[in-house]
């Protein structure tokens, strides 16, 4: 098949990137193609899924125009920076325009090792590939800004994890672009002034274009990536979903959600939420997710300030100027999120909102399925359904009556339906599909996606996939995958 490439990034210095092929693996069996997502793109389902189809999905062949390379960045991990990461496991094929005029980076994760892998093997398990496909797909249904799933191959080995010998799989991403924080801080730490420019330019041309020329064009970069993540982690939160790793080589310049590792979304309510394994501080939680945000925003413009102004004072002043925005914009965000889930006008009021929460957290109740619960309310439906998941009933009853004096059903239900899914990718469903799929039935794991794809809908064929974990099922911790 002839993809019509057009590789910009590629046509950058050889500094931002190093040429690698993929590996190639010894027995690639197609998983599953995202059709929709393939048609978007131009590509030929049915060549995607023939035998020279699964052999570029599986880096087995580089199809003409492709120019495989693994992108060089930086990043602060848990708060300490590390100057040298980059694309260990994954090589970007190429970059191709939609239909609708958007480019798209063609990635395949899991294709072995670059000169970035740091003794890694550069592979990936087959599970982690699945969680990447079911999660990053259950996200783009839900409405959220993120990297879509093109492709999952098996490939016939076996990648040794500290659980032993797994089966393998090569991932096929699809982002805006993979240009990171961590990239603009690869070419800081190296007080590499032009490539910063050179980068810079290039994002403002891919994503923002509008922002103009000069150094005023810096600014409103840093001001829209600054914006974008605002709108993102508070539509993150909307939904109880914990990005669990959120350094600044996974803050994607584009404000797409990147990189699904440890992520997960929350059963049982608490601000301070942690499911990744390595995350042993919290210092990811799902309340400190927005304080983070605003972290690695920081550390962006700094990588800014040599563009900004040739007077360090003033790129400063005008650094912070800019970021000053980004907690104002994040509570508007956070606050119409959150008033749309409760039948509420746009404004609010918080004090309700928070009220709420606090209830959810003391009582442990289900996030997804209380303000499921609540909608039926606004709908009509009593609410003893509703009450019934508080261990205790007088507050939240008090509660209640605040909201019927405040919430307005017969104008805001639509709002309420549109903001809180009947379905989530539950991570007791998500293990299930895995260990699943590990055993020789990828079943469960097509199910889920098939699910997932209308999260908004009631699905009576898919009505088990709304009920919480029982005891026996509850995933604790969610690992990496590395």
């Amino acid at each position: 098949m002839n993809i019509p490439f057009d590789n910009t990034y590629a046509r950058l210095p050889e500094r931002f990137f190093a040429k690698q092929k993929p590996t190639c693996v010894p027995e690639p069996e197609l998983i599953r193609v995202n059709r929709e997502l393939a048609t978007q793109l131009s590509l030929d389902t049915g060549w995607l899924e023939s035998a020279d189809g699964v052999a570029m999905l599986a880096g087995n062949a580089v199809p003409e125009g492709a120019e495989p390379i693994a992108q060089a960045y930086a990043g602060h991990q848990f708060g300490g920076f590390s100057p040298q990461l980059g694309d260990g496991r994954a090589i970007l094929l190429g970059e191709v325009v939609d239909t609708g005029g958007a480019r798209h980076d063609l990635q395949l994760k899991g294709s072995g090792r670059t000169p970035f892998s740091r003794r890694g093997d550069g592979k990936s398990a087959l599970g982690p590939v699945l969680r990447e496909y079911v999660v990053s797909e259950a996200m783009f249904a839900l409405g959220v800004p993120t990297t879509r799933a093109l492709a999952a191959v098996a490939t016939g080995e076996r990648v040794i994890r500290q659980e032993g010998a797994l089966f393998g799989a090569v991932f096929t991403r699809v982002a805006a672009s993979h240009i990171r924080v961590g990239t603009f801080q690869y070419f800081l730490a190296r007080n590499d002034i032009d490539a910063l420019r050179r980068l810079a330019d290039h994002a403002i041309a891919r994503h923002y274009p509008n922002a103009g020329e000069g150094q005023d064009a810096y600014v409103v970069l840093l001001e829209s990536v600054a914006l974008a993540q605002a709108d993102l982690i508070a539509q993150w939160m909307s939904l109880g979903f914990i990005h669990g790793v959120m350094n600044t080589d996974n803050t994607a310049i584009s404000g797409e959600t990147i990189d699904y590792g440890p992520c997960a979304f929350m059963d049982a309510f608490h601000a301070q939420c942690v499911f990744s394994s390595i995350d042993s501080g919290g210092r990811y939680a799902w309340g400190n997710q927005p304080d983070i945000g605003l972290w690695n925003l920081t550390r962006f413009a700094e990588t800014l300030l040599p563009l900004l102004s040739d007077d360090p004072g003033k790129a400063t002043e005008v650094a912070k100027a800019v970021l000053s925005k980004y907690p104002e914009r994040f509570e508007k965000q956070y606050i119409a999120r959150f008033s749309a889930k409760f039948g509420l006008s746009p404004e609010g009021p918080i004090e309700l909102i928070q009220e709420c929460l606090d209830l959810l957290g003391t009582h442990e109740v289900d996030f997804t399925l209380f303000f499921r619960n609540l909608t039926r309310v606004a709908g009509g439906e009593d609410s003893q359904t509703l009450a019934a998941m508080f261990s205790s009933g007088e507050p939240f009853e008090e509660w209640l009556t605040k909201w019927r004096s405040e919430a307005e059903p017969a104008k805001y239900l639509a709002d309420m339906q549109a903001a809180n899914p009947v379905l989530i990718p539950r991570n007791h469903r998500v293990e299930q599909a895995i260990q699943s799929a590990y055993g020789g039935d990828f079943t469960p794991f097509h199910r889920l996606v098939d699910a997932l794809a209308s999260p908004y809908a009631d699905q009576v064929e898919y009505v088990d996939f709304e009920t919480p974990p029982r005891p026996e099922e509850i995933v604790r911790e969610t690992f990496c995958g590395t």
